[in-house]
């Protein structure tokens, strides 16, 4: 790993290691979203039971014949991975080519140092405010993910897809987001020299180097197939899509992990390659303590909201059922009174 190693008079202002933390955390975080997913494939048999919610006129709710309060000292964070649009987009258009295609809500009870997390499926349909080519808006029926293309493609396109996971979640409140584009999985992955993984689709056509059930290791864009690629596989779901994530992020870390055992200048190396990529809310004080609560306190569930998959006319819609999202939001923001 010499290739990372840092020169002996290298030297960093006070402002440099403060914009490095922020990125660098930023990465672990992007990380440790897809692979705590993990965690829940192994939980799935364990789906709480849903029960409808009533809403008295105070701060409490009636669940399954019981008064629940909102917790408090909670604080939220969106993580978004960033991909390109799968439309086609002229190069005067008035919406951006980036669309979320990963987005995860992190619930930090800092009360009672625990963290679980929420998965929100991008094919999840929402009302989208979409501007027209006059200036004006007009309300459509979309995919969640493409609530970022209707956007500025900057913080504004993070705002606005806060806003639309929050509609889905019953109006629960979004603090903080950290967005990251596909286009850093190739270079991160290189930097750690390659990834290995045994391929689990049949990309005949898409990506000939990749060999269903061939073990191989990932460089350049043949990483970023492996974890972008749904349309034109026997099956484009994005579930499957996610399975290869999982599958890739896992391998990742574990060359994480090494390169930093390895090289102390790797993390250096690393978030100065990546923060081109990120757009975030976020001070660097803020992230640190972000991570900090990520890192210790106790990670207890990641709950997936239950809905149905449709074939829509070009892409695949996902309808949520609104009892599951109730009893999600239920057991994350509330809490049983004595």
């Amino acid at each position: 790993m010499s290739k990372h190693k840092a020169s002996a008079d290298r030297k960093l202002s006070k402002k440099t290691i403060v914009g490095i933390t922020a990125v660098s955390l930023a990465v672990i975080l992007i990380i440790l979203s897809l692979i705590v997913l993990t965690r829940w494939e192994k939980e799935q048999g364990n789906s709480p039971t849903q029960i409808p919610l009533s809403s008295p006129a105070d701060n409490s709710v009636r669940y399954n014949g019981k008064s629940y309060t909102p917790k408090n000292n909670l604080e939220t964070l969106l993580v978004m991975g960033l991909d390109k649009y799968e439309g086609q987009i002229e190069s005067d258009s008035y919406i951006n080519d980036l669309q979320a295609d990963f987005l995860m809500l992190f619930v930090i009870d800092h009360a009672n140092s625990k963290v679980c997390s929420i998965h929100v499926n991008r094919d999840t349909m929402v009302d989208i405010q979409r501007p027209t080519l006059n200036g004006d808006t007009i309300s459509v029926n979309a995919q969640i993910a493409l609530t970022y293309a209707y956007g500025d493609g900057g913080k504004g396109s993070c705002i606005d897809t806060s806003k639309a996971v929050s509609s889905v979640l019953q109006g629960v409140d979004i603090e903080h987001y950290i967005a990251i584009t596909m286009d850093a999985v190739p270079v991160y992955n290189d930097l750690v020299d390659g990834v290995e993984v045994t391929v689990l689709d049949d990309f005949t056509g898409i990506d000939d180097t990749l060999i269903e059930g061939e073990t191989v290791t990932l460089y350049g864009e043949h990483a970023l197939n492996y974890v972008r690629t749904r349309y034109g596989l026997e099956d484009s779901t994005n579930s499957t899509r996610m399975e290869r994530q999982r599958q890739y992020l896992t391998a990742l870390l574990d060359k994480t992990n090494l390169c930093i055992e390895e090289d102390d200048s790797f993390i250096f190396d690393a978030v100065q390659t990546i923060s081109p990529y990120m757009i975030s809310d976020c001070t660097s004080q803020r992230l640190e303590t972000l991570f900090e609560s990520l890192t210790s306190y106790e990670f207890t569930d990641i709950y997936q909201l239950e809905g149905e998959n449709v074939a829509g006319d070009s892409h695949m819609e996902f309808y949520v059922d609104d009892i599951s999202v109730k009893d999600v939001v239920m057991q994350v923001f509330y809490t049983p009174e004595s």
